[in-house]
């Protein structure tokens, strides 16, 4: 079992769930079940300026279902989780008092606001006596252990690949404790009702559940699912959002109901059926969430601050007007409307549609791309501090190895190729069902009679295209290259 020291066996660990609220592969818990004679788990709901609990309202939807797994889990377990609000460092104070626990247990966390606060409580309570351990496992690798041949830290995702893969594989994933010894008395506890993280009215989040098992339990389900009839095929089906190559295990990730090592895990021996490609392809993905802490480790302004400082002088457009028409899916692009409207109806967003409507914003629009991460960390039930800073920043182009800012999408010819038959334009745009294939993708070319017979009128039933895509292109050249000439 990892461990930083050698410490004595503790009486009573309070043992602190943050983003890993799951029993199976948790360091932490293994050890403080190992260990401890009495282990009392806790969540804390800390103050959003701490940045360190759900990024936003749709991951708050999530976190309040996956607490009540998490309990119901633990309950079977002969266990049970308090909940407590306020500043950690307060409510673990308090915890000690109110317990006699001799001991903290936690898996680290690697957003900067967490590791500021992290330390701080670290050496507070130890200063006081209290044995507090940190364990690793939320991530495939530690940011400060993972450097370049030339003891750097990398800035460039294929090396940081090469040498994660080429570092051994990961441990094999820890099962979960059959029993939790309970303290013999337990201390008070919020309801989850309390918290209010729910929505109520309007409750926008009701079509999250159809879509969603939030939870250990399912998280483990999506994966086994995954990896039965998704997996096959990933490498070369992942881009079409209409197909389900897809294994939405990132909310499930960033929450850490599951661990990343255990998906890993679930790729090994897989037999001759499944393609090396495409499990390889399938890691790859999972390690670009790697990187992305990683940058965020070394560069903790990433969703702030371009990490190319060049950008700083991009000659960014401020329109709310057009901003809140690519929010709500009016663009009159069917593709990035139908993006903006799954985002909107499930809380999460196929990743070949994430590409394209940021191009979109950033690039069509000029709008700025923190617009779109604010957006996106208020709206995704996979809000990620590290993953959804580093991915607006590569197709922005100012971040860490990122795609070039002249790589602009064209939404026509990207519906075209990954979504042929419109299947998932018709799915979130229901308004242009009745289109036929050939203009699904750009209704305004249709002919009148056409369009007609689709029930589509443009400006009324569908919006007509709120920018010339091609004149837009052109503008955000000229940009970029008034940007390259300073």
């Amino acid at each position: 079992m990892p461990a930083e020291s050698n410490h004595h066996r503790p009486k009573t660990v309070l043992l602190w769930f943050r983003k890993d609220l799951r029993l199976s592969d948790n360091a932490a818990l293994a050890t403080a079940v190992d260990e401890g004679t009495t282990v009392i788990p806790v969540y804390i709901l800390e103050p959003s300026e701490a940045g360190t609990g759900p990024l936003g309202a749709a991951q708050a939807w999530w976190l309040h279902h996956s607490l009540a797994s998490l309990a119901a889990s633990l309950k079977a377990g002969g266990s049970g989780l308090v909940l407590r609000r306020g500043p950690a460092a307060e409510v673990l104070e308090t915890l000690i008092a109110e317990t006699g626990a001799d001991a903290v247990f936690w898996n680290r966390r690697y957003d900067p606001p967490g590791i500021a606060i992290d330390k701080a409580i670290k050496a507070g309570l130890t200063e006081r006596g209290i044995t507090v351990r940190s364990f690793a496992g939320q991530i495939l690798h530690e940011p400060t252990k993972l450097k370049t041949a030339a003891g750097g830290n990398f800035r460039v995702y294929t090396p940081f690949w090469k040498a994660l893969d080429g570092s051994g594989e990961p441990a094999e994933p820890i099962p979960a404790p059959s029993r939790v010894p309970a303290p013999d008395e337990w201390p008070k506890s919020d309801t989850l009702s309390d918290w209010s993280l729910l929505p109520t009215k309007p409750n926008w989040a009701k079509g999250f559940e159809a879509e969603w098992q939030p939870g250990e339990e399912g998280a483990q389900t999506r994966l086994a699912d995954f990896v039965a009839t998704g997996l096959k095929g990933y490498r070369t089906r992942r881009d079409f959002p209409g197909e389900a190559y897809v294994s939405k295990l990132s909310p499930h990730l960033a929450l850490g109901e599951i661990s990343p090592a255990s998906v890993w895990h679930a790729t090994r021996g897989l037999s001759d059926d499944y393609s090396a490609e495409d499990y390889i392809h399938f890691r790859k993905e999972l390690v670009w969430r790697d990187f992305s802490y990683h940058l965020l480790f070394h560069f903790p302004d990433l969703a702030t601050r371009n990490w190319n400082e060049k950008f700083d002088a991009f000659p960014w457009h401020d329109n709310p007007g057009l901003l809140d028409k690519w929010k709500k899916g009016q663009t009159g692009y069917p593709i990035v409307d139908a993006g903006m409207r799954q985002l909107w109806q499930t809380g999460w967003m196929h990743n070949r549609v994430r590409m394209i409507v940021a191009s979109f914003l950033i690039k069509d629009l000029l709008i700025d791309w923190r617009e779109g991460e604010r957006w996106f960390r208020d709206t995704l039930v996979d809000a990620d501090p590290a993953s959804n800073a580093a991915s607006w920043q590569w197709v922005a182009g100012s971040g860490a190895d990122a795609a070039p800012f002249f790589r602009i999408f064209n939404p026509i010819t990207q519906g075209e190729k990954f979504d042929p038959e419109g299947q998932y334009v018709r799915r979130f745009v229901p308004e242009l069902k009745a289109m036929p294939d050939k203009f699904i993708h750009k209704p305004w070319e249709a002919p009148l009679l056409v369009l007609k017979e689709s029930g589509v009128s443009l400006g009324k039933t569908y919006p007509k295209p709120i920018i010339d895509h091609g004149k837009a292109r052109d503008a955000a050249m000229a940009a970029f290259q008034g940007l390259k000439g300073e």
